[in-house]
């Protein structure tokens, strides 16, 4: 495999000059990461490598991983870093690294749609009993602080009355529904994270977002049209096109996670995402004007009825509590995964 180049420059200024303060207040710290080789996972080291090379800030982190040597082979210039350690194992049973730890970041999920579809038993077991290794973990660690990666998904469907779902909604999945192994699963580690006193645990509720990583061939709307994009055929929406989602930029999701991480209240979840909702049709055809002759958009589903649905997060806590906000907007956020994504050897998309 090929390796993967860095994010780009103009990515790493954008992460350490929006959350140099946060980065400061972390300076010497040692940080353990679980999902430290996902999406999410790989754009926080990304940050942390940025803002010790420029800010001197000597952040250290652990990052448990089932297979590092995978990891060196893809993203090489993060593997060799040596402010990174890396601790092999499986986060519902890891063996715990030698000494304590300031800050836990918990990340690690098969965010996959055939695992929840097919093995929707082994996603809730994963998540859950992660999660209990993890605070298990973190409490023995000394940890000042926890980190939790959960989900908008914890809302379950949003009423076509609600135009963003805030952090109170009351609403969830169907729990008589395998399908929402994952989501009940995040609940679920949600209140595990509330029933575990002496931590001061974080809750970051995250939606969608796009960025260099973004698995191309995965359940991921905007990276499948990105992967059609690229090869120059046919978008194809197997939908109506109608669905309305939202999409922060990889860069600006570091910046509002440290944010959380540093000066969020324990016990208060926020959501991160962008609150600007673009239709799926619009999305394909903003990434189709990417490329110098635009493919087809083509939608096969036949236009439904009622209202669209929507999946868009209410940032309102994330804006007042932590000066969050978003940056990058969604077309700049296409065209900087678009030059990324051309950069990278074909045979590695």
């Amino acid at each position: 495999m090929p390796a993967l180049p860095p994010v780009s420059a103009a990515d790493r200024d954008h992460m350490v000059g929006l959350a140099e303060a946060d980065f400061r207040a972390l300076a010497g710290s040692r940080l353990f990461i679980t999902g430290g080789t996902g999406f999410f996972g790989t754009w926080l080291l990304e940050a942390l490598a940025a803002a010790n090379a420029r800010l001197g800030t000597g952040i250290t982190a652990t990052i448990l991983s089932r297979d590092p040597d995978q990891f060196a082979r893809r993203s090489p210039h993060l593997a060799a870093n040596p402010a990174f350690l890396w601790w092999r194992g499986d986060v519902r049973s890891f063996p715990p690294p030698p000494g304590n730890f300031d800050h836990i970041i918990h990340g690690a999920t098969a965010a996959s749609a055939a695992l929840n579809s097919q093995s929707p038993r082994e996603m809730f077991d994963t998540i859950v009993h992660g999660t209990e290794r993890v605070l298990e973990f973190a409490l023995g660690a000394g940890a000042a602080s926890h980190l939790f990666l959960s989900s908008g998904a914890i809302y379950g469907p949003q009423p076509p009355n609600l135009a963003a779902i805030p952090e109170h909604h009351p609403g969830g999945p169907d729990p008589c529904d395998p399908r929402s192994a994952y989501a009940e699963g995040k609940r679920a580690a949600e209140l595990l994270c509330a029933l575990t006193p002496g931590l001061a645990t974080k809750v970051a509720r995250c939606f969608a977002f796009i960025g260099p990583h973004l698995p191309l061939d995965a359940h991921f709307a905007a990276g499948n049209f990105l992967r059609d994009a690229l090869a120059g055929r046919d978008i194809i929406i197997l939908g109506d096109g109608r669905p309305l989602r939202s999409y922060l930029y990889a860069a600006d999701l570091v910046v509002w996670l440290l944010a959380i991480l540093v000066r969020g209240q324990a016990g208060r979840p926020y959501n991160v995402g962008s609150d600007q909702a673009v239709s799926i049709a619009d999305l394909a055809h903003l990434v189709a004007r990417q490329h110098s002759q635009p493919p087809p958009v083509t939608i096969l589903g036949t236009p439904g009825q009622g209202p669209a649905e929507r999946y868009i997060p209410d940032i309102a806590r994330a804006r007042q509590e932590l000066g969050s906000e978003l940056s990058i907007d969604l077309a700049a956020a296409i065209a900087r995964t678009w030059r990324w994504l051309n950069s990278t050897p074909p045979c590695t998309l």
